[in-house]
C-alpha cells in the first residue's frame, strides 16, 4: 500500500483515539506527551501533523541521518529541529505520519500494528496486514522495485528502507492489503453510523477529515486526505496516493469511492505517466 498506510493505519487509529477523547487535535503534543516537552516537536499539534503543516524536514533518509538502530531513529525523529514555523506552509513529508504513529503508541501503550489490526479485524479486513508477510502469502503479493543491495525485488516486504527500520511501528508505509479489503474500508467510511457505535472509523472523524483544514494555504488538505488533483473543492473528491502508484478516492457528495492498485515502481519511479492514469481513472469514476 506504500503511503496508503498513512490512511489505513495512522489516520484510522488517530480517529479512534479522537472519538474516545484521548487526543486533542489543537493541543501541543507536550501537554500529553511529556517526552517531547524539551524538543521542537512538543510545540506541534496533531492538527499540524495531520495537515502536513508542521514545518518538519521534508526528507526522511533515516539510515543516513540516524543510523540503523530503531531506538536511535525514533529519538532522532522526535528531537529534530523544525525547518519552518508550524502552520506556515503545507509540505508533504513522511515524518508527520511517523510522529503520529509514535504518538499512538504512547497513548495506547501498544505497538502501532496491534492498534490498527483490531480496527481492520472489526471491519472484516482479513487480508490487510503489516509486512513482512508470511511465506504462504508471498505468491499473491506484487514485487516492487529492484533492490541492488540484495539483487532482488522485495515481495511482501516494504521496499522503503526507512520504513523497514521501524517495522510495525512505522506510520508511513509497510501495510499490505487487497482490493476487496480496501472496498470494505471505503464503504465503511461512507456509511459508518454518526455516533460511532459501529466498530471502526467513526463517521464524525471521516466528516472532519474530508473538509478543508488548511485555510488559504496550498495545496489544500483535510486530515491526511487531500483534494483530488485537477478537481475543485465543490466536487468533494478526496484522495490519497502511494509511491507504488496506488490510489484511493472518496466522494461523500456522490456517495462513491474508488481504488486503483498499480505497481509502477516495478518499472520506474517516473511520476507523470501514473499521474495521468490516476487522473483519467478518477474522472471516469466520478464524472
Amino acid at each position: 500500500m506504500a503511503s496508503l498506510t498513512k490512511i489505513l493505519n495512522t489516520w484510522t487509529s488517530i480517529g479512534e483515539l479522537w472519538h474516545r477523547g484521548r487526543i486533542n487535535l489543537a493541543a501541543p503534543l507536550e501537554t500529553y506527551w511529556p517526552a517531547t516537552a524539551q524538543h521542537p516537536v512538543g510545540r506541534l499539534t496533531a492538527l499540524h501533523l495531520l495537515t502536513h503543516a508542521a514545518g518538519l524536514p521534508l526528507k526522511a533518509q533515516l539510515k543516513t541521518l540516524y543510523g540503523t538502530d530503531p531506538a536511535a531513529v525514533r529519538r532522532g525523529i522526535l528531537t529534530e529541529a523544525l525547518t519552518r514555523t508550524p502552520g506556515e506552509a503545507v509540505e508533504y513529508t513522511d515524518r508527520a505520519a511517523l510522529i503520529l504513529g509514535f504518538l499512538i503508541e504512547h497513548l495506547t501503550g501498544e505497538r502501532l500494528d496491534a492498534v490498527a489490526s483490531r480496527l481492520w479485524e472489526a471491519l472484516g479486513m482479513n487480508d490487510t496486514h503489516h509486512g513482512p508477510l508470511p511465506l504462504n502469502a508471498l505468491a499473491n503479493c506484487a514485487p516492487t522495485e529492484f533492490d541492488p543491495t540484495t539483487g532482488t525485488r522485495p515481495r511482501g516486504t516494504v521496499h522503503d528502507f526507512s520504513a523497514r527500520l521501524l517495522g510495525p511501528s512505522c506510520g508511513s508505509a509497510g501495510v499490505f492489503s487487497t482490493a476487496d479489503d480496501l472496498g470494505r474500508f471505503l464503504r465503511h467510511l461512507l456509511g459508518a453510523p454518526t455516533d460511532g457505535s459501529h466498530p471502526g472509523v467513526p463517521r464524525a472523524w471521516t466528516h472532519l477529515s474530508l473538509q478543508v483544514q488548511t485555510g488559504r494555504l496550498a495545496p489544500v488538505r483535510g486530515l491526511l486526505w487531500h483534494l483530488a488533483p485537477e478537481t475543485l473543492p465543490d466536487a468533494d473528491i478526496w484522495a490519497h496516493y502511494g509511491f507504488t502508484g496506488t490510489g484511493m478516492w472518496l466522494c461523500p457528495r456522490q456517495g462513491r469511492w474508488a481504488v486503483l492498485l498499480t505497481n509502477k515502481v516495478y518499472y520506474s519511479r517516473e511520476r507523470q505517466p501514473i499521474s495521468e492514469i490516476r487522473n483519467a481513472f478518477r474522472a471516469l469514476v466520478f464524472s
